[in-house]
Parts: C-alpha cells; structure tokens; sequence
C-alpha cells in the first residue's frame, strides 16, 4: 500500500515532521509512505497553493493524502482543511483542552518554538554548537574543563554526531575523542581526560558494524580490517572497565536515542527546549 504524506506549518515544519513521522513510523512495515514538507504557509495564498498540491496528489494516487499540520492563525488552518486530506491538527487538538483547563486563551503565536524570540536560548544553543565544533575528534583538550561531557569511543563509533545533536537539541557542551591506532594496545587516559575522567562516557559499537562503517570510507585498508575494528574495541571496552567509565553501545540505536539514553544516565539537564 502507498500513501502520500504532507507535513505543512507556517513555520518550518518541524514540529510536524517530528510527530508525524512518530506516527506513520508505527505503520511502515505495511504502507509505503512518500513525504512531502511545505513549511512557511503563512498568508492565504500559500494556503491554496497548499491545497492545490495536496488535491493533485489526491488525484493522482485515489485516495486521500495525509496531512500533519502545525498551522495556528485560524484562517489560514481552515483553508488548508478545505482539501481533500486525512487532517491531522497538532496543534487544535490540544489547545483547545489546555484553553478550558488553564482558564486563558492562547497567545496564537506564529514559530514560537522554534524562534529567536529567546535570545539567550538561543545564544546557548550556538555557543555549544561552536563548543562541540570546536573540541571535535581531540582537536584540542585545553577546553575539557568546561565540557558538560566528553564522549570517548573508537574512530567512526557515532562520537561527533552524538555530541553535535547534544549541542543542537540541548544546549549541552559536548566534546569528543577518538582512541586511534597509535593508542593502542596498553590504551591509557591522556592527561585532559584523566583529569576530566568523571565527565567521560565511553561509545562502542559491534565490531563488524564499525568493520562495514570503516571501509566506506577506507576501503581495504589496515584502519578498516576487521582484525584492526575487534582490537580497538577490546582495547577501549577494557579501558572503560579498568577506569569506570559508564558505556554504551551504538550499533543499533540512533542519534537521538544515544544523546537521550546518555543524558539520563548522567543526570545532565538540558539547557534549552
């Protein structure tokens, strides 16, 4: 079965991408879904363009799109309901409940989550982000003093994403080292680690996985055997072990979990939402 999905917002359409794709990931194993975003509909014009293109698809595939919208000025909403689509509104089906229990109206306020409106939010976001850029791959360790966490973990094992998405999503001062070639065996903790060794946390990834992952990028080359992949990993698991350095595997899970599941063991709260 195929489906067309739309994702409109008056904004960017994160929001709307974020819990529609939550929704229609229950269902993947069945349907195949096509993603379209139309971000920024915020006059009425933009509206009926929308809706020309949500119709067309209707057209053309029988059956009715899906639509996943955050739009809130009301009538640019009821245009963009006037087509012919499943409608799934984010943002109504909640307001309206949190109206009638807060006892105010809400502000209809256009991007406010993800706004400048905030600069100081937003100001954290960047300076981690320029934190994060700035101690990646062990660029330099003279700054591990002020880092919320150090992510630690073999070459290609998911370190600078991780941190990059910590920085990003929650203000958080991530850096990270890789443990190469040249440190091992007797792997050790460099002097900015061991001094910083109660903000490490340590990355590993199945051997095989980290094997295919190398070779993408150095195909047939000793940093890519798998021989060399299963050494590094026994090294720094041992060292994790032998220093207490809370670990967690990456081989299958994502970006957004890692950054979640590191959070909440460590106990460091975001800075930005």
């Amino acid at each position: 079965m195929k489906r067309t999905v739309f994702f409109i917002s008056d904004r960017t359409g994160i929001t709307a991408e974020m819990l529609g794709h939550s929704l229609t990931a229950q269902f993947e194993d069945e349907v195949d879904f096509t993603y379209h975003t139309i971000p920024f509909v915020d006059d009425e014009d933009k509206a009926f363009a929308a809706v020309t293109r949500i119709n067309q698809a209707a057209h053309r595939d029988g059956n009715k799109p899906i639509v996943f919208e955050t739009i809130v000025q009301p009538k640019i909403r009821s245009i963009v309901q006037s087509s012919q689509a499943v409608l799934m509104d984010f943002f109504h089906t909640y307001i309206d409940p949190l109206e009638a229990e807060l006892g105010v109206h809400s502000s209809f306020r256009v991007g406010k989550s993800h706004s400048t409106d905030d600069l100081q939010a937003y100001d954290t976001r960047m300076n981690a982000v320029n934190f994060a850029l700035n101690n990646d791959d062990g660029a330099t360790t003279q700054h591990y003093d002020q880092a919320d966490i150090i992510l630690v973990g073999p070459s290609r094992c998911g370190k600078t994403p991780t941190s990059l998405y910590m920085a990003m999503q929650f203000g958080i001062f991530a850096a990270n080292y890789p443990f190469t070639e040249e440190d091992m065996p007797n792997i050790k903790l460099r002097p900015g680690l061991a001094r910083n060794v109660d903000k490490l946390y340590g990355l590993t990834i199945d051997p095989m996985r980290l094997h295919e992952i190398r070779n993408e990028r150095r195909p047939n080359s000793r940093y890519s055997s798998l021989q060399q992949c299963m050494l590094e990993v026994r090294e720094v698991e041992s060292l994790y072990r032998k220093e207490g350095i809370p670990v967690i595997n990456t081989t299958s899970r994502s970006v957004e979990e890692l950054a979640v599941k590191i959070m909440s063991d460590t106990g460091i709260e975001r800075r930005i939402y």
